[in-house]
Parts: structure tokens; sequence; C-alpha cells
């Protein structure tokens, strides 16, 4: 990685567009401490400090700690990746959208568009029902209408920057503009997570016990490091052979291809669904009074994931079963509604090709959804596996959830990943650039 970006300052070109990426994200930092005209930003700190769901651990720390300090950038781009999933399984249901999609780079373009104005949308919608629902709690010094249209419009146009520092990131810097803005919020509570491993396990602690402890972390950090980037590129590769056929005067095809099959096809949705089903109940309980010894109580203690793992309290464990269940459905949902096997199926058959030992056709649809549904159980284990981690090490050692694992850990390697690619593709094509020149 580090040879990689070394090799890129050396191109002028790609040396312009890390920089650019780097000042548009000491812009998004810069955002993240601006708070809100008129608003308390400990209030939300205060709210959640009691709970510590996993849902709301993940969602602040996609936004970079904003969320709680009510900075301008408070929503983060929430709405904008909200929006993209809605459009996407919009595009699977609705006919038109699907034909727009298949309609090229003018299409695309048509659907990016349509993202922009939901995302304008979800982020007033979220802005008025923070400002309006908690604004007489608390949230706002004072609960008048200038101060919630104040709170509203700082959240939206807090929102639609950040969704248009991610798209010019994408246009004139390097990798995914949007991938990478979530990278560096996530990133930026490193320092508090290594704050809290030290004060838990290191601090008072003799030299040898620490030295033994501090490489047990890192070890079990690397472990879970390596687990991950395996994760990310697993992939079953299905071979496809294409038949020769007479086209003019020449023989054309008989090559042979492959279909990369992602282990992990559905990348982190399926536990990010998961995790907010189960933390909404909980969260929705923070504004009632409950008693926990009842049985109402017990169910939402079950549902808790900071209940989960605790040695006094075992019996709450049995909610971790129900998580882990609905990673695995959602994990085969999801999947399910991006990737249509008869559709692969279809196409190999019109190019012509076939899969050696497959007829074409619904053989060939069968075989693929067989294997399909064979990778995406190993990957939703894997998901559970780097999910599950954190929740038995906060659980045992009663400490807060660290926010750069678990979910977390596979979007920075995800998005790592796929920026060093991005560099490197660049990098060869200037290189065949300079061939060509020469």
């Amino acid at each position: 990685m580090f040879k990689t970006l070394r090799d890129a300052f050396r191109i002028k070109d790609l040396r312009k567009k890390l920089l650019y990426t780097f000042m548009m994200l000491v812009v998004v930092r810069f955002g993240s401490e601006l708070p809100i005209p008129g608003v308390n930003t400990s209030y939300f700190a205060d709210f959640f400090a009691k709970q510590s769901g996993d849902a709301f651990g993940f969602f602040n720390a996609m936004t970079g700690g904003s969320f709680t300090s009510m900075s301008v950038f408070a929503l983060s781009i929430t709405p904008y990746i909200t929006s993209s999933i809605i459009m996407q399984l919009m595009t699977i249901a609705i006919p038109k959208l699907e034909e727009m999609q298949k309609d090229g780079e003018d299409g695309r373009k048509k659907i990016l568009e349509y993202t922009r104005y939901v995302t304008v949308g979800l982020a007033l919608i979220e802005s008025t029902a923070m400002a309006v629902g908690f604004g007489g709690q608390g949230l706002l010094h004072e609960f008048n209408v200038l101060s919630v249209i104040v709170a509203i419009a700082t959240m939206t146009a807090g929102s639609a920057l950040l969704m248009w520092i991610g798209e010019r990131i994408t246009e004139n810097g390097v990798g995914n503009g949007i991938s990478i803005v979530l990278l560096i919020n996530i990133l930026s509570s490193l320092p508090d997570d290594m704050s809290t491993l030290y004060t838990r396990f290191l601090r008072g602690k003799n030299v040898p016990v620490a030295v033994v402890t501090a490489a047990m972390i890192v070890a079990l950090i690397a472990a879970m490091v390596v687990f991950c980037i395996i994760l990310q590129d697993a992939e079953r590769r299905i071979p496809v052979q294409y038949s020769q056929k007479m086209q003019g005067r020449r023989m054309v095809g008989g090559q042979s291809s492959s279909i990369p099959l992602k282990v992990n096809t559905a990348g982190v949705i399926p536990v990010i669904f998961a995790s907010s089903i189960m933390s909404f109940p909980v969260v929705i309980a923070q504004f009632f009074t409950v008693d926990y010894t009842s049985i109402g109580g017990r169910i939402l203690m079950m549902l808790n994931s900071s209940s989960w793992f605790r040695p006094e309290q075992p019996v709450y464990s049995i909610g971790l079963v129900i998580y882990l269940v609905l990673i695995v459905v959602f994990a085969y949902f999801y999947t399910s509604i991006t990737f249509n096997p008869l559709e692969v199926a279809n196409n190999i058959k019109k190019q012509g090709g076939f899969i050696p030992g497959i007829r074409p056709g619904k053989p060939t649809s069968d075989y693929l959804n067989s294997i399909l549904n064979y990778i995406v159980f190993i990957g939703a284990c894997g998901l559970i596996i780097v999910s599950i981690v954190p929740i038995i090490v906060s659980g045992l050692f009663s400490i807060s959830r660290l926010s750069f694992m678990g979910t977390s850990l596979i979007i920075i390697v995800g998005v790592v990943l796929e920026t060093i690619k991005s560099i490197e593709s660049q990098m060869l094509v200037r290189n065949y650039k300079g061939f060509l020149n020469d």
C-alpha cells in the first residue's frame, strides 16, 4: 500500500488528485467540528450515554462523532447511503428504472440525479424529525420557529454538501468519494478507541503484563484485518466457454472466460439491517419509562446488544441468536435482489457461451443459483464472525464498542482495497500512455 502511494506521488497528475482528495477530507473534518447554531451540542451525547446499542454506535461511527456533537455534518452521508439503497431496490421493482439502468451512461446519470433528490428529501425529513421531536426536550436552547428552521436548514445543507464533496472526490480525486468520506469519518474515532483500550487493559499494569496484553490486542486486530481482507477479496470463479462462429470470412469466439461470484456478495448491508431491526425497539423504549423487571423489559434487554455476553446476565445472550439469524436472512435477501442467475444464464446463452458440463438456459440458472446459495452462506458466516468478536469483547470486559471493529472494519478494509486498486489502475493507464508516447 505504501509503495503504491509513494509511486503515485511521483506522477504529477496523480499527485494532484491525491492532494485534492486530502484537502477535501480536511474540509469534511473541519465541518464536523462546527456546531449548529442554537443547538445543545451535548444533548445526544448525554441521551445515548445510558445505552450502547450496536446500530447507534455504528451510526455515530459513520458520522465521525458529528451526530453526538450535533455539528453541521450531524447527518453525514447516511441520507445518501440510504437513498442509494432505496434506488437500488426501486430499480429491481420498477421496470422503467431497470431499463434506465441498462441504458448505458445516460441512464445511470439519470438514476444518480434521482438519488440526489431522494438524498435531500431524506435529509430534510430526518433533520425535521430531530429538530421538532427533540427540540423541546433540550436539543435546542430556545425552542421556537426560527431555531427549528435554522437547525433543519443547517443539517440538510450539511448532508447535501457532503454528498457534493463525495462526488467531487470521485470526479477529481482518487477512488469512490462517498466511500472515502465514510472511511475518514470512521477513522476519526480511532484515537478515542485507542484511549479506551489503553485505559481498560494497559493503564496501571506492570511492564511485562502490559507488553503481553498489548501484543494480544495487536494480534487480535491484525487477525481481524486479515480475515476481512480475505472475506472482501474471496470469490468463486465459474468457467464459461464461448463457441466459435463464422462472422464474415473469419471465425470468431472460442475463448474462455469466467463469472466471478464474490463470497461476501451483500457487503455490510445484512449487518446494518439486522442491527437496525434489533435496536429499533430499544431506541424507541428510551422515550418511555420501562420496567426492566417485567417481561417486556426483559425482552428489550435481550434485544439490546450491550446486554449480550455479560457474565452476570447470560440469559440475555439469547438475543444474539436472533441477531445472527437476521444476518443470514438479509444476506440471502439482498443477494437475491442484486444478482439474477436467470438473467446471467440468458446473457451467456445469447452470446453463445456455456458452462462446461452444464446445458445452457435453465440448467445453467439452476447451477448458478446452487453455487450462489452455498457461497452466500459462507459470506454470511464471515460477517457473523466479524460482527460477533467486538460484541464478545465488549460484553466480557465491560468496555464500550470500538468504532473501528465489526461492521466498520469491513468498510475500512473494503474502501482501502478499492482505493488502492483505483490508484494502481490509473498508474497502469499512465504507464501505457508513456509507452505509446515513446
